[in-house]
Formats: structure tokens, sequence, C-alpha cells
């Protein structure tokens, strides 16, 4: 059966946009826009998902914020032991999750070695080079206007998080933010994390799983969810009376590697790309913009 005319977007033929069942995305485009915004929510990595990959990350923005030098150099070095392994093709999920541990354990132990307080937040974010993705101002909008939550799940830092919103666009009522927030003491010296650590391939055992979140969308039969990493697949695995999901993935780095493995597992797969056109083309659609 042939794809309406109406429902043709341009923007999924691009030369960096990949589709393994191209079939399958357009009907569940389909049955999203049929069902409307009232049956949508979003699920989304942060960084360089919603933000321009070729930025820093959320930790990038402490590393680089002002901290002593010593600081940005032990951190740099541990990341990279452990980046090269969470972008590693050829390691199961599995094989990789020690390793993840011990970079984000490692990496909070070593940043409440060093002075930071609340007060700094904000000027680390504005002095920080990191950006929203082309597009993200209308996304955040759109998705706001017409109520369809937004949960965005982070390995990152929560509270960098909300502040870049904030800074570059507006951190709406309808965003739930999940990821690893700062603690501070009474005087706002930050004395370490809240909870338990969230890595890129844990995203299935938080406490937003385990909370009512979910449960209270269960009217929100329709899920987008989006992400650049193997693990936020399962970001939405707890959305109840799922009826329709499409997966985007955002392939960053290792592209020739990595390609055939994204495409096997999210349904659209865009490499090397500083917007979220298509996220939004597939949006605009649902909430009836065009």
């Amino acid at each position: 059966m042939g794809i309406a005319p109406q429902f043709q977007i341009e923007e999924l033929n691009r030369n960096n946009v990949h589709i393994r069942d191209r079939d399958y995305v357009m009907n569940t485009i389909m049955k999203m826009v049929k069902d409307g915004p009232d049956k949508l929510q979003v699920c989304s990595d942060f960084d360089a998902t919603i933000t321009n990959y070729k930025g820093p990350c959320t930790y990038n923005v402490l590393e680089e914020g002002g901290l002593p030098d010593d600081y940005k150099q032990k951190a740099y070095k541990i990341r990279d032991k452990y980046f090269p392994i969470e972008t590693d093709p050829n390691m199961t999920i599995e094989e990789k999750i020690p390793h993840m541990i011990e970079w984000w354990t490692q990496a909070h132990d070593l940043l409440v070695k060093y002075p930071l307080n609340k007060e700094m937040l904000h000027n680390m974010v504005a002095n920080s080079t990191a950006r929203l993705r082309d597009g993200c101002l209308d996304f955040f909008d759109k998705l706001h206007k017409r109520d369809v939550p937004l949960l965005i799940f982070s390995a990152g830092v929560g509270d960098i998080i909300r502040e870049l919103i904030s800074q570059h666009s507006t951190f709406y009522d309808n965003m739930h933010v999940v990821s690893n927030d700062l603690d501070f003491d009474e005087n706002g010296k930050m004395i370490g994390f809240k909870g338990e650590i969230i890595h890129v391939f844990n995203k299935n055992e938080n406490a937003v799983h385990d909370s009512d979140y979910f449960s209270n969308l269960s009217h929100c039969t329709n899920v987008l969810l989006m992400g650049d990493s193997l693990g936020d697949l399962q970001m939405a695995n707890g959305a109840e009376n799922v009826e329709a999901k499409l997966t985007i993935g955002f392939l960053n780095t290792r592209v020739a590697d990595s390609l055939e493995l994204y495409k096997s597992k999210y349904d659209i797969v865009i490499c090397e790309d500083e917007t979220l056109d298509v996220a939004n083309a597939i949006v605009n659609r649902i909430v009836g913009t065009v």
C-alpha cells in the first residue's frame, strides 16, 4: 500500500538519514498523526541528542567551567580511558556496563574533591560553548503548546541540563528531567550526587520506572524516543499501554563502524547531523502544525 502524499516527509529522504523498514516507520507516523498530540509522549536523551554533538556535554561544562586546571586534566584522563569503550561497536552492552560504572564513579569521586557551589553553575553554562541542536527551541515550544510530556533522561548532570535549557530556551512545565543531580549542603557547597548513578546503559533501572511518572501517562500510548546511544533505547521501558513507538538514533561518532548496528536497533538513524529537522518534521505532522 502506498503512502498518502500528505504523509510524505522530505526530511526522511536526506542522504544522512537511514531507515531499516520504511513501511513500519511511515505506518507508525500515520498512526501517531491519526491519534494526535493527546496520545503522544516524548522520551529523549540530552547530551549529543538535544544538544549539538560538536559541543561539550554536561560533564564537560563542569570541566571547562572555572575549576582548577588539574581537575580538568584528571577528568579528561578518565574520559579518554572509557569513552572508546562506550562507543566500541565490537563490545556488547553487558561487557561495557562494568566499565561505565567505573567511569561514572571515578568522575563523581573526582568532582567532590573540588570547590563547586550552586552559584557557579549559572556562569559555567553561560561561558560554555554547549548549545542546543538547531530547531530545538521550536521542538520544545511545540511540545509545550500541545501539552505533550517530554522526559529528558540523561546520564549527564541534571543541574547543568536545567540551567542550559533555561539559558538557551525555556524550561517548560511539561518537561521532566531524570539525571545525575548534584547534592548541596545548606551553604550551597556541592557534597556529592543524589541517588544512584545513571550511566549510558542503565536507563532501564532508574527510579523513574518505579515512580508514578509513566503510570500517570498511561493515556499517552504513542512514544517518540530519541537518543544517541544504544542504551537510550531502554528509556521508555516503563511506558504503559504502548500502541506505537518510533525510535530516532543520532549516530555522531564512528559512523562507518556503527551504522549497521544502529540501523538494526533504531527505526531511524541520523548521521552527523546538528539539527532536529527530522524530529521536528515528524512532530509537526502529529501536533497538526503542517
